[in-house]
Parts: structure tokens; C-alpha cells; sequence
């Protein structure tokens, strides 16, 4: 393949080959016959004190810490999760939970089928931690940002890697602290059956996700104060670091391919280096360490192995994000009837053929200045905004959105934050 030159005009080195190829067989490993249409949905949430409405904190006294040691007992001893003795994930067949910066709680539900098969995984989730919630006195809410506490009062986890991403993002980014400590969100992941399939679907989702952010809205709070923002969740994102936010550097170049993918994701500086799967590891730098070196200045001339692959994945932070499946990223954290909603639209767009073939005809030629207008037009306007030059109803019909919001979501006097 060939790599246009002005596509490295953003980067500092030329990658190592064998981490490329390494990272294109990750992609390839990815691919499913047609037939095999499933989905994974993540769905954070906010934990606050039901007698304060506050953020709950890992560490303090009957915090999240006393959830997951409680929890434990509902899941596999053998995926626990800890680091310096600390226990911050839990999993099990079809559930997985892990921590956001915050405290926030992390459910990941599939692989499914369908979208009727999340209620079932989401209903075991909350069955067997709502209970331990409320000896706690904690309730969990699905809001895009913390509706009555500031970043400044959360802590950290205990986590290399989010005390590294803090430290990065203090010195870059406008909102990176709001994000990591008080934000929630709604992923979606999807399969892809080839390369080229994959490249149509990271197009149409960065090109669609931001409309239907806007239909899926739920930060009605931005640091205890009514949101100001349209799409907070987009705000603060698209200005924490162009090298790895935003959409794919070169995505909507002709010659758009895995190999490029790779190069952006090895070229660009890494801010956190994980070595704790690097067989040649010898100790002479922490484990978690913040060089802000390039792929090839940290890893052996060999292939990578997955674990290493999916790290440095994980260090970008793009809209749409390929992995050996497609995670889409766009949406604030969504109680169940939305999130099944959301999930229920994301598979009739990506996996109903005339469906994205209509979407791959109306989207021919997009190009990515077209995708930031319309972000922009969105962030601008909100329910006036006119993305890609249509109205939000022609969108709302033409991307099968019936049914979604029509008002602004929450109420100032934030009565559903208090009350069961």
C-alpha cells in the first residue's frame, strides 16, 4: 500500500513496519462473515449519595470501593481486576465492569445479538448491585455529567494510567479534567465483514454520530449550573487533543486504509506506555511510564502482541475508533429505554444493507471539513442547526430516529437527581 506523504504532516517519526503490519492483523482478525451482527454496549454512570445527590468517590468511607468488594461475590474470581491492591473491575460471562477516572461505573454488555438482548444482560447487571447500592446509600444516574458536584471535588482512582492521562491533560486541554472525573457516557460497538466495509462504517459514524448526539442529549448540568453547551460531551472532547480526538486523521481520503489507521495510531507520541505485557521488560523505567515517545521508540522491533495493540489503540480518543470491531463514541450516558433505543437505530443504519447503502449514496463525497462544519453547526445552533445543509426533522426521518428527544432533557430544579 501507499501512503501519501502529506498524511504524516501531523506526525514526528515513520513507524516500525512490524508494529504495522502487526496492527493491520489485529484488523484483520476483526473481520465476520455477514451473518454475524453483533453488538456491545457500554453504559457509564454517575454515582452520587442519595442523601446529598454529591458524587461518590472511590475511596471515601462506603464509596465505590465497598461496591466492587461487595459485588465480587456475583462474579468470576479469575477477572478481577487489580492494580497496587486495589480492585477496580469485575467480569463475567456477558458483563464486564470497570471504572471511569471518577468512580464512574462501567457496565460492557455483549456480545448481543439483537437490541432486545441488552435489557436482559442490563437487568442481571443492576440486579445484582442495586441492592448493594443501597446499603450504601448510593443511587447511580445516567447523565452525560455530574448534575450537582464540580470536577474539582472527585478524586482520581487509583490508576497509573488515568494519574498519567490527568497530567497530560492538564497541560493541553481546556476541559480534559471535567471529562475524566465528572462526564458518563453511551458506546456502541458494531461488526465489520472487510476492510472496505469497515472504512464505509467508520465514515458513516463519524459522519452521523454527531446528529444523533443531538437526539440523544442528556447533560441537562455542566459543573452544577444549567449546560450552556448544545453537546457538552463534544465540547470538551473535540478540544482535550487534536493528535488523537476528533475524527480520524485522513478518514475521508480516497486511499483511506488499515495501513493508514495504523500509522496514526503508532506515529503519534504516546502518552502513557504500558509494559506490563512487554516480555522483554527489564525495569528500568516504571511500568506505566509518560515518555511521550512514539511506538517505535518504546516497543522491541517485533510485532506487537494484543495487548500492547489494544494500549496504544486505547491512547486515542477519536469519535469513531476501529479495534478489531468499530466502537462508536458519540453519546452521553443514557438510561435503558434510550441506550436500547440508540441500539435498536445503530443496527438498522450499519447492518440493514439498503439502509447504509442509502447512507454510503447520500454521504459519497463527504468530505472531512463537511463533518467539522457540521459538528460545528450543531454545537452552534442546537435544534435551529441545519448539518450537511437538512433540517433536524429531515434527519430525525432519514436516520429511523422517531422516537427520540424532542425537549431539553433534566429540570433545572433537579428533582429527578433526589428522589427515587
Amino acid at each position: 500500500m501507499t501512503i501519501r506523504a502529506f498524511d504524516f504532516a501531523h506526525q514526528t517519526t515513520v513507524p516500525n513496519p512490524k508494529h504495522v503490519a502487526s496492527l493491520v492483523r489485529f484488523f484483520e482478525s476483526g473481520i465476520k462473515t455477514p451473518d454475524h451482527r453483533g453488538f456491545g454496549v457500554e453504559i457509564e454512570h454517575l454515582p452520587i449519595r442519595k442523601s446529598t445527590g454529591k458524587a461518590v468517590t472511590y475511596a471515601e468511607p462506603h464509596g465505590i470501593r465497598s461496591v466492587l468488594q461487595a459485588l465480587a461475590q456475583f462474579y468470576d474470581p479469575t477477572r478481577e481486576y487489580y492494580e497496587d491492591g486495589h480492585l477496580l473491575g469485575l467480569g463475567r460471562d456477558g458483563i464486564a465492569i470497570s471504572l471511569e477516572p471518577g468512580g464512574q461505573i462501567e457496565c460492557s454488555l455483549g456480545v448481543l445479538s439483537h437490541a432486545d438482548d441488552l435489557e436482559q444482560l442490563y437487568t442481571e447487571f443492576r440486579r445484582d448491585i442495586d441492592p448493594i447500592l443501597d446499603r450504601f446509600g448510593i443511587r447511580l444516574i445516567n447523565y452525560g455529567y455530574q448534575p450537582d458536584t464540580s470536577y474539582k471535588e472527585i478524586e482520581i482512582i487509583p490508576k497509573s494510567r488515568y494519574h498519567a492521562m490527568q497530567k497530560y491533560f492538564s497541560h493541553i486541554a481546556r476541559y480534559g479534567f471535567c471529562m475524566m472525573r465528572a462526564s458518563a457516557s453511551t458506546q456502541v460497538s458494531i461488526d465489520y465483514f472487510s476492510e472496505k466495509d469497515s472504512i464505509d462504517k467508520l465514515r458513516i459514524g463519524t459522519a452521523v454520530g454527531p446528529i444523533l448526539a443531538w437526539f440523544f442529549r442528556n447533560t441537562p448540568f455542566f459543573e452544577k449550573e444549567t449546560n450552556p453547551f448544545p453537546l457538552l460531551r463534544q465540547e470538551m472532547w473535540d478540544h482535550i487533543d487534536p493528535q488523537r480526538t476528533d475524527q480520524l486523521w485522513g478518514l475521508y481520503d480516497d486511499n483511506y486504509d488499515w495501513e493508514h489507521y495504523a500509522t496514526d495510531v503508532l506515529t503519534t507520541p504516546v502518552f502513557i506506555a504500558d509494559l506490563s505485557h512487554t516480555p522483554e521488560y527489564t525495569g528500568d523505567r516504571p511500568v506505566f511510564s509518560a515518555p511521550f515517545d512514539t511506538a517505535a521508540d518504546l516497543y522491541p522491533d517485533r510485532e506487537l502482541n494484543q495487548a500492547e495493540i489494544n494500549h496504544l489503540i486505547s491512547t486515542h480518543f477519536n469519535d469513531v475508533r476501529l479495534k478489531n470491531f468499530i466502537e462508536l463514541r458519540h453519546w452521553d450516558s443514557l438510561p435503558l429505554p434510550r441506550a436500547q433505543r440508540l441500539t435498536e437505530i445503530v443496527s438498522s443504519l450499519f447492518y440493514d444493507r439498503s439502509q447504509f447503502e442509502g447512507l454510503l449514496s447520500y454521504f459519497d463525497g463527504l468530505r472531512a471539513v463537511d463533518v467539522r462544519e457540521a459538528k460545528a453547526d450543531l454545537q452552534a445552533h442546537g435544534a435551529d442547526a441545519r448539518p450537511y445543509g437538512q433540517s433536524l426533522e429531515f434527519w430525525r426521518e432519514f436516520l429511523h430516529a422517531e422516537g427520540t428527544l424532542d425537549t431539553e432533557p433534566g429540570d433545572p430544579e433537579r428533582p429527578e437527581v433526589f428522589q427515587e
